[in-house]
């Protein structure tokens, strides 16, 4: 793990990237080989994923985000029963360097929130393969608009 996060931090501070690349190759980022993408999940920009199971949703960040916010000291979460919208924040994550928004690339209602995170912070950052949810949703909003799993890793 503080390998990965090295390298990561030290791709990103040398800002290594394949911009000389040539035209016929598909756009790719250095930094992004360090991340954990799993197959099955959709990607946000802002690097929140999503899985849909049918008519519920789960929302979590990527491990490219856990890597850069370091230790975790504290996690708000909103309460079930309350209405997000798309593209709005609906919680935040306190590490040792900064504070962060949580924001949901969907639409719905809170069905479940997951209350181990806000008693035990540093959970969000896993060590494991198994992603760690924030939130699950009744969907409001089709999901079909958020990066493929191929997308996230180009």
């Amino acid at each position: 793990m503080a390998l990965r996060m090295w390298a990561s931090s030290t791709a990103n501070a040398l800002k290594l990237s394949s911009a000389s690349r040539p035209h016929l190759l598909p756009p790719f980022s250095f930094s992004r080989c360090l991340s954990t993408v799993l197959d099955g999940l959709k990607y946000a920009e802002s690097h929140e994923w999503v899985k849909h199971e049918g008519s519920v949703a789960t929302i979590g960040i990527t491990d490219h985000a856990q890597d850069h916010l370091g230790e975790v000291v504290f996690v708000e979460l909103p309460e079930p029963g309350g209405a997000v919208s798309k593209n709005s924040g609906f919680g935040a994550v306190e590490s040792v360097k900064a504070t962060s928004d949580i924001n949901s690339p969907i639409s719905g209602e809170i069905v479940e929130v997951n209350t181990k995170l806000t008693e035990t912070p540093g959970l969000v950052i896993n060590s494991n393969l198994q992603p760690c949810f924030f939130l699950l949703f009744a969907l409001r909003s089709l999901i079909n608009r958020k990066l493929c799993y191929v997308k996230y890793t180009v």
